[in-house]
């Protein structure tokens, strides 16, 4: 594989830089990047995309080599189809030169600051959604002003030289599967510009836009052996490559500073003045599934989505969750069957040549579960609706976090929270005792969902099924009440 030439870029004029992209990871250089590039390609434009690393320079490392090219694979059921990406022109390592990071942020040209930082990277409560004050990126980053470590840092310090300096301000545009995600991160900056200065706050609220999205496309993580894969199919070496399904879709509020904004509709975007109806539809139908199948499928023995939905008993209990416990909180989006969209999502899980690990899934369980199980437990709980599925894939979170699996062997648990959830369940003895020790933390579950009697029993009652029968019975026997 290393005799093969690298990839390289193709030689056709750069295109001036008008987006910097802070977390320039496998998902965004598989959606976001091909939606700009096939803009820019329809339209033209200077939208080229400055990607932002604020923690390593591993992806900077990779691409640098091959003049910031990638191969983008989709996995169809007929086969694997590359293409060559070349709308990236540089990566920044925040830690290596923060100021590069804010120079870049703050040169005129660049409209958009964008940005893929899974939940945690905003430093917020999940369960309220308001900024962590004392999170320890965030106190820092309101003492070192020239050194900021955390997104909403950056882009705090980056309006203030914008306001300093009279210049219009970027739109900040959230990737992120966050719900209202562009109000969340609003909120968040707010506050963190507070905190720096009023008047700084006062001008962000009055001139910034954030407008909300909905992103969607199953994106796999790159194994050493897909490398090899993806240079054996192209004749190229490729060290940073990203597997994609076929299906995407993005959906974004039309709320941009001075409307500028690359024709991403050229590309298929669908833009909207209300993305709240597709927002839930999604992180409900599809990431909540996701994180059911996820926790479920990882204590059942399963690898991947694809082998989860392959087990009937899971599969049956998925579409149970969509159609008895999920689309009932939903407001159908316009245009949209959603009993044809979830018939979808079960056919996109079930596509073998996407390995997306439950592991994988399963990473930073704390942040994604209010939005994802939470939200819909609350509002079928105020509709004195069922309750019971979406109890036990809480449950089954909880067996997961336990880091402990079915054959007694570790779970390696990846979450922010890690070690304070492990204290939580250490200081407790029977399943009860650790469904109200992980229940009584505030900053996942609401106090008045904790308290609900109702949830708890459902939960407490679900942890046990799981101890007692594992959760592939578990799940059968559900379906046979």
């Amino acid at each position: 594989m290393t005799d093969l030439p690298r990839l390289i870029r193709s030689g056709l004029p750069h295109s001036d830089v008008g987006i910097v992209h802070v977390g320039l990871g496998a998902f965004f250089r598989a959606h976001g990047a091909l939606y700009v590039a096939e803009a820019m390609e329809a339209d033209g434009g200077d939208w080229g995309i400055v990607g932002v690393s604020l923690r390593s320079p591993g992806i900077r490392d990779r691409l640098s080599p091959q003049d910031f090219v990638y191969t983008a694979v989709e996995l169809g059921p007929d086969g694997k189809h590359p293409r060559v990406v070349e709308v990236v022109r540089d990566v920044l390592v925040a830690p290596e030169d923060p100021e590069a990071v804010l120079r870049r942020m703050a040169d005129p040209g660049v409209r958009i600051v964008s940005l893929t930082v899974t939940e945690k990277g905003y430093c917020h409560h999940p369960a309220s959604g308001r900024l962590n004050r004392e999170h320890p990126d965030i106190r820092h980053d309101v003492e070192h002003p020239k050194a900021p470590r955390s997104a909403p840092g950056f882009l705090v310090r980056a309006l203030e030289r914008r306001c300093g300096k009279r210049e219009r301000p970027f739109t900040v545009l959230c990737c992120d599967n966050l719900p209202k995600n562009g109000p969340l991160v609003r909120g968040v900056i707010l506050e963190l510009a507070e905190m720096v200065s009023p008047e700084l706050a006062d001008w962000i609220a009055r001139e910034v836009r954030f407008p909300a999205t909905m992103v969607d496309r199953i994106v796999p993580a790159v194994t050493d052996e897909d490398v090899r894969r993806i240079a054996d199919l192209t004749g190229r070496y490729d060290a940073a490559p990203v597997l994609h399904e076929p299906f995407r879709q993005w959906v974004v509020e039309d709320d941009f500073v001075d409307g500028a904004r690359p024709t991403i509709e050229r590309a298929g975007a669908q833009i909207v003045s209300d993305v709240e109806p597709f927002e839930l539809m999604k992180l409900r139908c599809l990431n909540g599934a996701h994180s059911a199948l996820a926790y479920l499928g990882f204590l059942a023995g399963h690898e991947t989505i694809a082998d989860a939905v392959a087990d009937p008993v899971l599969a049956d209990f998925v579409q149970h969750l969509w159609r008895e416990e999920v689309i009932p909180t939903l407001q159908q989006p316009e245009d949209v069957d959603l009993a044809a969209y979830t018939k979808t999502l079960l056919e996109r899980f079930a596509n073998p040549a996407i390995r997306h690990r439950t592991s994988q899934i399963a990473m930073d369980g704390s942040q994604k579960l209010p939005q994802r199980i939470l939200g819909p437990i609350s509002d079928n709980l105020e509709a004195d609706r069922s309750i019971d599925g979406l109890s036990l894939v809480v449950a089954a979170w909880m067996r997961y976090v336990g880091g402990v699996d079915e054959a007694g062997g570790p779970i390696e648990v990846s979450d922010p929270m890690a070690a304070r959830l492990r204290q939580a369940l250490d200081h407790a003895s029977t399943g009860p005792a650790k469904v109200d020790a992980l229940l009584g933390i505030a900053d996942i579950f609401s106090p008045k969902l904790a308290e609900d009697r109702g949830f708890r029993t459902a939960v407490t009652a679900a942890y046990d099924r799981l101890t007692a029968r594992g959760a592939r019975r578990t799940v059968q026997d559900f379906a046979a009440r």
